[in-house]
């Protein structure tokens, strides 16, 4: 199968069609290449590049230029996430085309939940060319 959840003990023990009841707090915060955000995977499926994932922002970060692949999606949990085109508040949802283009900036930190259909690619710095995930 795929689609996993990495981290996820209990999952070896599922037939492939079971659904998974992923316990959120046992999976650990990994580290993402931008210094200020962590994240923890929910789901992923490498073979495709869809992602469901938590991200931890620190006050002040900021995610270098990049362009969304495919279709991104973001619920904020906490906090708030800023760029050129708006701010996305706490309880609110934006989602983003193919192709779309932005730097995004969290002044004073941000929980949110991210849906990817593929990773992001990075437009600018050392990032650049590389891929989230």
């Amino acid at each position: 199968m795929p689609a996993h959840t990495p981290h996820m003990t209990s999952e070896a023990q599922l037939a492939p069609l079971d659904s998974r009841y992923v316990a959120v707090n046992d999976l650990p915060w990994k580290p993402t290449p931008t210094r200020g955000i962590d994240m923890k995977i929910l789901l992923l499926d490498e073979q495709t590049g869809l992602m469901t994932a938590l991200f931890r922002w620190e006050p002040g970060t900021e995610l270098p230029l990049h362009e969304h692949v495919e279709i991104e999606q973001t619920y904020v949990l906490q906090g708030s996430i800023v760029d050129d085109e708006g701010e996305v508040r706490e309880g609110d949802y934006v989602w983003r085309p193919q192709g779309n283009r932005h730097i995004a900036r969290s002044p004073n930190g941000a929980l949110v939940l991210s849906m990817f259909l593929k990773p992001n690619r990075f437009l600018v710095g050392e990032l650049a060319g590389k891929e989230l995930k």
